[in-house]
């Protein structure tokens, strides 16, 4: 009985958490010589969420109108187009569906280019993504 309770439960998490990527679009700028966005732009995709590319030559002033600090800068910048809130460069997915139940995060990041991150190369469960306080926020 407690086992098929426990798999009832993961099974109505997993649903949670796609019903919450469902419907949620995404805007993401990226230079146009980048190709790992690519990548990071398919990882949402999969998993539920509308990612629209946007190229831009002047990442710097995309990131700045988007309220990015710049010691958490990365490739690319991405917002979700109904909350306003910021993903910068590789976060994975998890992290922001986690940042989607906090309305008081503005943005979380996986500062630099993370080679433990989608879009970038297999993740190990070792990727720290922090909020644009820098403090840690999840681990992936």
């Amino acid at each position: 009985m407690k086992s098929s309770l426990a798999v009832l439960v993961l099974a109505l998490m997993s649903i949670g958490q796609g019903a919450m990527a469902a419907g949620h679009s995404i805007t993401m700028h990226q230079d146009p010589n980048c190709g790992c966005c690519s990548g990071w732009a398919e990882h949402m995709r999969d998993n539920g969420y509308e990612v629209k590319v946007h190229k831009s030559a002047d990442m710097a002033t995309v990131k700045a109108e988007h309220g990015v600090p710049m010691q958490l800068a990365s490739c690319h910048t991405a917002r979700i187009d109904a909350t306003g809130q910021i993903i910068e460069g590789h976060v994975p997915a998890n992290a922001v569906r986690k940042m989607l139940l906090d309305p008081s995060v503005r943005g979380v990041a996986a500062p630099g280019m993370p080679v433990n991150s989608p879009g970038m190369g297999q993740m190990d469960g070792n990727l720290i993504t922090v909020d644009f306080k820098g403090r840690p926020f999840s681990r992936d």
